[in-house]
């Protein structure tokens, strides 16, 4: 027996009474970006004919800004990577000039943050060098480099730029140390111990005073990179991690990896605590690395897997749950590594929030992905389709798009244009009208040419406003004669179609 009262239930059991509150809020979270998609670029627009690099490394060998992809190669007698136009699309010239400059395979290239025409590359040659990319591309093979940076007594497989501090450079080698080297000034590089075990992957803090690493030994570690003083460490019996990464914006460090299952997992963590995880979730039961990116401007995590043809994409939130899942790009083709495009590169006039270049080996391809989230217009579109069925609508379907007040019209003013809003003058091509001619006279011949046979359109010019109000007036009834106008064009287009008699 039981009775509900608003949100409290009683209940009855064994003879004693339990009240019950329901809470307001449900278990599960509705996600802002839940109709987010992948995009793949056509053949066109792809990078074709790029000979990828067959390194077993797991490192995403690809690097992007708003001017320059750079892609790490396949050659002989040393390592080298190609510096490609971002817009320079198509089939890519087997002889294009590359960058050249290290004697042993490239393991990772990175492009600095604060300069568009400079990048880092490291090598099994034990060395790091720093490049300068001319403003117009590489036009013949570099090979001298700026800077080299040397301390390493073997292979550097990883380089990391400081996300503040302009020209600091992090790497780390099979040697087991960890090096930070100002690019611009000529000291030796610190260098530091921090583990016995090979390093798998960094990420620095959105400050840059800490420093997350993930090891062969499958822990994580929360460093000080100022005094090279570790401060937490995690426990590899529950979770094996490969990958870590801070997340922008809050105080939160993930990682991923595998469960003693096998199974691959993401685990959230608190970077002052690595006791306990904050929350964890399996993704699969593949043996593929997987590279955990992060938006901090959409809150949106992507998760790609090496040698996988899908990308997952989550949003993180700090309520329960703090993973939710969005949706899956899938794929036929595997992927060896990826590319992130910088927000201030993406193209959000067509609604990309987020932007991959996909590496495929087996197809020699570099594919742009992007990530669109799909707005819905409102206000015009209805009212213009409701008017063209001959509907008469209110003025109410104008306040989703349209100023209610005279003041909210600052907006409004056409940039190419500069000129005063009751001045300028609409046709259906929004340019400026013709000069009327004068009507035609008796003895005037009849001119035999379709478009001076046409009506001319009438003067939509308006009056000067003496007040706000009657600007608001004039900019509603600009409205209304354009989508006259198109009414008007709609209905000329518009043909009887002949009836066909039945039997």
């Amino acid at each position: 027996m039981s009775e509900k009262t608003g949100q409290d239930w009683l209940c009855w059991s064994s003879g004693n009474a339990s009240v019950l509150t329901m809470s307001r809020h449900p278990s599960f979270r509705r996600p802002t970006f839940r109709h987010a998609i992948g995009k793949p670029s056509p053949r066109e627009r792809c990078f074709d004919g790029v000979p990828i690099t067959r390194g077993v490394h797991d490192n995403h060998y690809c690097s992007v800004n708003p001017r320059f992809v750079a892609v790490v190669t396949e050659c002989s007698g040393g390592g080298s990577f190609l510096v490609l136009p971002v817009h320079h699309t198509g089939r890519v010239d087997p002889l294009l000039p590359r960058v050249c400059g290290h004697s042993g395979r490239v393991l990772d290239v990175k492009w600095n943050p604060f300069d568009d025409f400079c990048v880092a590359s490291c090598s099994e040659d034990c060395t790091v060098k720093i490049w300068d990319i001319p403003v117009c591309g590489v036009q013949q093979n570099l090979v001298q480099s700026r800077k080299t940076l040397i301390g390493h007594s073997r292979r550097v497989g990883l380089i990391e730029w400081h996300p503040t501090a302009e020209n600091l450079l992090l790497s780390s080698a099979y040697d087991y140390k960890v090096s930070k080297q100002d690019t611009d000034i000529p000291l030796f590089p610190r260098a530091s111990t921090f583990t016995k075990a090979l390093l798998l992957s960094v990420s620095f803090s959105g400050d840059g005073s800490r420093l997350a690493v993930a090891s062969k030994d499958r822990r994580v570690r929360v460093l000080d990179p100022r005094k090279g003083k570790i401060l937490q460490v995690s426990s590899a019996k529950l979770h094996k991690a490969n990958k870590v990464l801070y997340i922008g914006g809050s105080k939160i460090l993930l990682s991923t990896g595998s469960s003693p299952w096998n199974h691959r997992q993401i685990i959230l963590w608190n970077p002052d605590d690595l006791s306990r995880p904050l929350f964890e979730e399996e993704v699969d039961v593949s043996a593929g690395v997987l590279f955990p990116f992060y938006d901090p401007d959409t809150r949106m995590l992507y998760l790609a897997g090496k040698g996988d043809g899908n990308i997952r994409s989550y949003e993180l939130s700090a309520d329960e749950p703090r993973i939710s899942f969005l949706t899956e790009f899938r794929s036929l083709l595997p992927q060896k590594g990826l590319g992130v495009m910088p927000t201030r590169g993406l193209d959000h006039t067509s609604c990309e929030v987020f932007r991959f270049y996909r590496l495929i080996p087996m197809k020699h391809l570099v594919e742009p992905l992007s990530v669109i989230v799909p707005r819905k217009q409102v206000g015009l579109s209805a009212v213009r389709q409701r008017n063209l069925l001959g509907w008469n609508s209110g003025s109410s379907l104008l306040d989703a798009k349209y100023p209610r007040a005279p003041s909210d019209l600052s907006g409004w003013q056409p940039d190419e244009t500069q000129c005063a809003l009751w001045t300028y003058r609409f046709t259906p091509h929004c340019s400026e009208p013709a000069e009327r001619a004068p009507p035609p006279r008796a003895h005037d011949e009849v001119s035999t040419d379709p478009a001076a046979c046409e009506p001319a359109l009438p003067d939509y010019t308006l009056p000067h406003p003496c007040c706000g109000f009657q600007l608001l007036q004039a900019f509603h009834r600009q409205q209304q004669q354009i989508w006259e106008l198109e009414a008007e064009l709609h209905h000329r287009d518009v043909r009887e179609l002949p009836t066909i008699p039945m039997g």
